[in-house]
């Protein structure tokens, strides 16, 4: 079990688990998982971390066949200004190692922001806290699980 599976099962949330054997040589987490899972990348997103000018991390969740608009995200976050924050940072604050990084049951809860292309679909996939394991949830469900907003972010 991972943190983000203990949250959604805490709070009795409706999820599936999918699991694939991870390649370590593929050259993307997320289209590896739409690939093993045969899904298509735009129901598949991609858990990414943020700091603001502040020093505040932020959370985006993405299609993983879309590039984050850092731009979007700060206006989002309501700040000036967002970059990529630091790996180590990221594994520090969520618990979680990169390609593994799961919106959900992060060690500290961070501002989410989820692009507004999940409300299209009945159920998406995002990490489930480790490579090689997704979550099938509504988008609704993911909003309620982080805290989350919809918002546009590529």
């Amino acid at each position: 079990m991972t943190p983000a599976i203990n949250s959604l099962q805490k709070a009795r949330a409706e999820f599936r688990l999918h699991q694939y054997q991870h390649d370590a040589g593929h050259p993307s987490f997320g289209l590896e998982a739409a690939e093993k899972l045969a899904v298509t990348p735009e129901r598949v997103f991609k858990t990414l971390v943020a700091e603001t000018e502040k020093g505040q991390l932020v959370v985006a969740v993405v299609p993983v066949d879309q590039q984050l608009n850092l731009k979007q995200l700060a206006k989002a976050a309501t700040c000036k200004k967002a970059e990529m924050a630091k790996p180590d940072k990221v594994q520090r604050t969520t618990g979680y190692v990169l390609g593994g990084v799961s919106p959900i049951g992060q060690k500290k809860m961070l501002a989410t922001f989820v692009h507004v292309s999940a409300r299209e679909y009945t159920s998406i996939f995002v990490s489930g806290g480790r490579r090689g394991l997704e979550i099938e949830l509504n988008p609704d469900t993911l909003l309620s699980a982080t805290g989350g907003c919809f918002a546009e972010l590529v």
